[in-house]
């Protein structure tokens, strides 16, 4: 039995889990999250809290049940706390401004870089090298926030470039001096 999968989730107060069928809708004061459970999986609601069991001990079953039971947890937390990534810039030069609900990033190219925030994501910035992506899905503020730092990676010989907050960018030598 997987230890994760079979962890009942506790629902706190002010949220509301509703499933039907493969169907789980998750309601809270943040906001509101939906996920489509794969097929074998079945998940009820039982005395303020989910419990996520599978049929058999199929391979494909076995690899399911504690993931599905994880994106439950992570939607519930979502609608109540929400999530956070924060991002750096580093480097000479190298900065961010927020103009509206989109960054402008000034990353050393021939042209300012524009990301424009999706649906349910929003940006912070602290001072110009410093910047947080917050929203409810686990999932689309991680893609977001590397989609960010894909713009300019770290480079290891002077570490410029963006990077996760605290990330450490492991630096190389270069080439040796006459």
């Amino acid at each position: 039995m997987s230890r994760i999968g079979r962890l009942p989730i506790d629902i706190p107060a002010g949220v509301s889990v509703t499933i039907s069928g493969q169907n789980v809708a998750v309601k809270g004061p943040k906001g509101e999250l939906a996920l489509v459970i794969a097929n074998p999986i079945q998940a009820t609601v039982e005395e303020n809290q989910v419990l996520v069991t599978r049929p058999d001990d199929e391979r494909a079953s076995r690899s399911l049940h504690g993931l599905t039971r994880t994106l439950i947890a992570n939607q519930i937390i979502g609608v109540t706390q929400g999530y956070s990534k924060g991002l750096e810039i580093v480097g000479t030069g190298y900065r961010v401004a927020q103009k509206g609900n989109s960054l402008e990033f000034a990353l050393g190219f021939s042209h300012p870089v524009t990301v424009d925030a999706p649906e349910g994501i929003t940006f912070t910035v602290e001072g110009n090298t410093k910047l947080t992506v917050a929203g409810i899905d686990k999932q689309a503020v991680g893609e977001v926030a590397a989609n960010i730092r894909k713009i300019k990676k770290p480079e290891p010989y002077k570490g410029k470039g963006i990077r996760y907050a605290g990330e450490v960018v492991r630096r190389k030598a270069g080439k040796a001096g006459k």
